[in-house]
Order: structure tokens, then C-alpha cells, then sequence
């Protein structure tokens, strides 16, 4: 939801990503690598992850010029079977490291049927549903999950941070309907929301954090007074330690007080784990009837009866699809402050600054 008291400018996908990439260039980041990842940052842009596109940006430049990510990777597979593999992401920028693990479970799932890719020494990669929409277009399932890249979340009961967001993204093809796309954290609310708040100069709502003596914590910008709450209470802590057994431990990376955070540490290499899974419908189903069923599906849930103060029924990724559909054609919001850090980083960079339309 726009902010009314604030004041916007609007940018097209292009526009937004030829920005990126322009400045990833100027940090001496191989071209073809600055595409792919300006791509990437603009989707989560466009399909209204505001916390994890052009945000980033100064962020992930200033770790470029801080020695803390190799712009000139060797991204390679370590060990290998037919149904999986483990990545070496040689400490490049997450995007491009998911982006070669998506496209090698995929490869692999048209043969093996389901494929798992898991990957150490890579880094934040911006919202998990970038990784798991990949398989898609070949007609599969995708599912990802990460290790977050700060600890703000305690075991449940204690208060030291051992743990983080930890991610996790499923994402269904439907035949004419949108997909169905899950993608979420394993706390309440992601904390590139209370970042992006923070910058806003807004509130957070009651329920996202709390402080240290357990009181409801809704101010962005002391958000290191406490700590991120899980969903569903100790069912959130149980996922969130999962997850990061799975895409930390599993793969030999970060985990618990192992993780870097890399909001407040630019230089160390976070060897940040993931993973992505390719399911092929083929192996399992026709695709057109599964496809079929998917639609289905989301038809009955959206038809269902609603709640008093609820006007519909909403599908996991239905918004962020509705949202995409409003910025292909009205363009990006860029709240002012954002923009002024964004032009700011232009004119340290010698990059052409966005200007407001």
C-alpha cells in the first residue's frame, strides 16, 4: 500500500534495471553478470518486494567496494549425483549463484524427476520466489528456502539471535489461472520490512518485533533493541530451525552463530546456503490435467464464502501478481528517500541518476 503523505516518483522495469546494472558496471562487475543480476532486482521490484530490490543497492555496492563479494566468481558444482547436486558459490552475489542453481535443478528434474540443488559461499539473493517461479516456465514445481543473512530471531523462549527469517518460496504453475506462489518468512514479517520502514520514517505494526522485556516493539529504527517474532509461535521457531539445517548445515554453510550479518559487516564473506528443488509434473501427472486441477483449486478457494470484514479470499502470490500487472503499467513507486540514497550512490558511482517523471 502507497503512503499517501509520501511523496513517490514512478520507474519503468527497464528503467530500473538499466540503473542497476549501469552501477554495478561502474564497480567493475563483469557485464553479463550485471544483466542477469539487474534483472533479477528489478522482478523483485515489479512484483512488489520492495525490501529486496533497488533497496539493496547501495547495500550490495558498498559490500562490492568493501572487498566483502568476488566479482569474478568460479560458481561450480562440488559433488554431484543424478537427482542432485552442491554448489560452490565462490562468494558471488547470491542472484547470479540461484540463478545457476535454478537453472541446474531444472536441468536436472527433465531427467531425474525431482532434482535438489543446495549451495555454500553465496550470498543474499533478494525474495525467494525469484528462485522458485524458475522451474515454471519447463513445467515444473519450484521450491527454495535460505539461510537469512542477519540472526534476529531467538530459539523459542530465549534471547539470544540464533536465528534468522529463513525463507522459504513453493510456486505451482496453474493452466489460465495465475500460479499459486508462496513466498514467506518464517517470522511474522521479513526484515527488509522494518528496514525499508526505517528509511520511510514509519511505524511497524504491533506483532512484527518485540524489545528484550517482551513489550510490543514498533519503532523501525531501534529494531536492534529487539528481536523478530516467529508465525505460529514455536511452529515458526521449529521451521526456521529446520530450514536452516537444511540450506546452512546440510550444505557446510553459515549457521546460527556462524551467520554474518551483513547489514552491519561489509567485508566477511557471509557463505550464505540455500537451496532450490525442480519437481518435473511430467514424471508425476499429465501436465494439462494437473495444470487443470491447480485451477480448479484456486477457482474453489477464491468462490468460497468470506468472513464479514473480508471482500475475497486470497491465494498465496495473489497479490504480488496483482501488483505486477499495476506497475508494468503505471511503473515502480521510489518513495524520496530512497531516491535521494539511490542518486547518491549514482553521483559516487559517476552513474546518470534517476530522474523523477
Amino acid at each position: 500500500m502507497i503512503n499517501s503523505e509520501k511523496t513517490y516518483s514512478f520507474f519503468s522495469q527497464n528503467k530500473i534495471a538499466d540503473f542497476i546494472e549501469s552501477s554495478f558496471k561502474a564497480v567493475g562487475m563483469p557485464n553479463e553478470h550485471a544483466k542477469i543480476i539487474s534483472h533479477l532486482m528489478s522482478e523483485a521490484d515489479v512484483s512488489g518486494a520492495d525490501g529486496h530490490g533497488i533497496f539493496r543497492l547501495p547495500g550490495y555496492i558498498r559490500r562490492i567496494k568493501e572487498g566483502g563479494l568476488n566479482l569474478n566468481p568460479d560458481i561450480r558444482v562440488e559433488r554431484e549425483k543424478s537427482g542432485m547436486a552442491l554448489v560452490n558459490g565462490d562468494n558471488a552475489q547470491g542472484h547470479l549463484v540461484m540463478k545457476f542453481c535454478a537453472d541446474l535443478a531444472t536441468k536436472k528434474a527433465k531427467k531425474s524427476g525431482v532434482a535438489w540443488v543446495g549451495v555454500h559461499h553465496s550470498n543474499h539473493a533478494g525474495p525467494a520466489a525469484l528462485y522458485a517461479k524458475i522451474p515454471l516456465s519447463e513445467n515444473m514445481i519450484g521450491i527454495y528456502v535460505a539461510i537469512g543473512n542477519a540472526n534476529h530471531l531467538p530459539p523459542w523462549g530465549g534471547t539470544e539471535m540464533l536465528l534468522s527469517t529463513n525463507p522459504i518460496a513453493i510456486a505451482v504453475p496453474g493452466l489460465k489461472e495465475p500460479s499459486i506462489v508462496l513466498d514467506m518468512a518464517t517470522t511474522v514479517a521479513a526484515y527488509g520490512k522494518v528496514k525499508t520502514a526505517a528509511q520511510r520514517g514509519e511505524q511497524m505494526p504491533e506483532g512484527w518485533m518485540i524489545d528484550r522485556e517482551g513489550q510490543p516493539l514498533t519503532d523501525p529504527t531501534k529494531s536492534e533493541d529487539g528481536f523478530l517474532l516467529p508465525i505460529g509461535g514455536p511452529k515458526g521457531y521449529g521451521l526456521a530451525l529446520m530450514f536452516g539445517l537444511l540450506a546452512g548445515t546440510l550444505n557446510g554453510a553459515a549457521f546460527g552463530k556462524d551467520v554474518i550479518d551483513f547489514n552491519a559487516d561489509f567485508k566477511t564473506a557471509t557463505n550464505t546456503g540455500q537451496f532450490v528443488v525442480a519437481i518435473d509434473i511430467a514424471s508425476f501427472s499429465d501436465v494439462g490435467t494437473f495444470k487443470s486441477n491447480v485451477d480448479n483449486i484456486y477457482r474453489t478457494m477464491k468462490n468460497s464464502p468470506t468472513l464479514p470484514d473480508y471482500d475475497e479470499v486470497l491465494l498465496p502470490g495473489e497479490q504480488s501478481h496483482k501488483k505486477r500487472m499495476n506497475r508494468i503499467k503505471n511503473g515502480i513507486p521510489l518513495h524520496d528517500e530512497l531516491l535521494e540514497t539511490l542518486n547518491k550512490t549514482a553521483r559516487d558511482l559517476g552513474v546518470e541518476p534517476l530522474k523523477k517523471t
